[in-house]
């Protein structure tokens, strides 16, 4: 499968010249290469290439935006998406687009050519990394959804440092109720119940406690 076109974009000019170094040395056909999203277009519409692997972001035009043109436009170039976001819209909105393959860069190098082959064989590559990051991320939702609102406040707390005592006063409920309340969250997330283990949830995910 590796004599199939690619065109490769990146507005990163030494992530470019790795992918592209890389994918050169593993004889794959490079045929064009663009420093921003305007660029990954013109030559996706000029070479009309088999596959285009794009940073998910860049100046001009996203990749998610290059591949609605192309879905538009009727252009069946095989769109390749490489990002560092792991938010579960942008995956969800990939997947809509028709978009063949989504990998996470920091993976790039690991997972590019067994993408290559198997979209080349014209099924879908979405990273299983980033499909069990998106399950952990579900599972961890999920779990903060049975928290009650005091639950959930008292957990904000704990992931600034904040003792029972302290909890206790800023609240005013007395240190018994922090206790409860504490040990109810433990069983309501499954935590094993030892020292620091709801401390270490509670930093872990405090942007979603917010």
């Amino acid at each position: 499968m590796k004599h199939k076109s690619i065109i490769t974009a990146d507005d990163h000019p030494l992530l470019l010249k790795g992918l592209n170094d890389f994918l050169i040395e593993k004889r794959y056909n490079i045929v064009g290469s663009g420093s921003n999203g305007r660029e990954a277009y013109n030559l996706i519409t000029k070479l009309k290439p088999d596959i285009a692997i794009l940073d998910i972001q860049m100046p001009f035009m996203s990749g998610l935006e290059i591949a609605k043109k192309c879905k538009t436009n009727g252009i069946n170039t095989k769109i390749v998406l490489i990002t560092i976001h792991k938010e579960k819209e942008l995956y969800n909105k990939a997947q809509e687009l028709n978009i063949f393959g989504y990998i996470l860069k920091e993976f790039a190098i690991e997972e590019i050519e067994n993408c290559i082959e198997t979209v080349s064989e014209g099924k879908p590559y979405f990273s299983q990394k980033i499909k069990d990051m998106l399950n952990t991320n579900s599972a961890d939702d999920e779990a903060l959804n049975v928290l009650t609102p005091s639950e959930k406040k008292i957990l904000k707390l704990i992931a600034r440092d904040k003792t029972n005592k302290e909890i206790a006063s800023l609240l005013f409920i007395s240190y018994r109720t922090v206790e409860k309340h504490r040990s109810n969250i433990i069983n309501k997330l499954k935590l094993e119940p030892k020292t620091n283990s709801l401390l270490s949830w509670a930093k872990e995910h405090h942007d979603k406690l917010q």
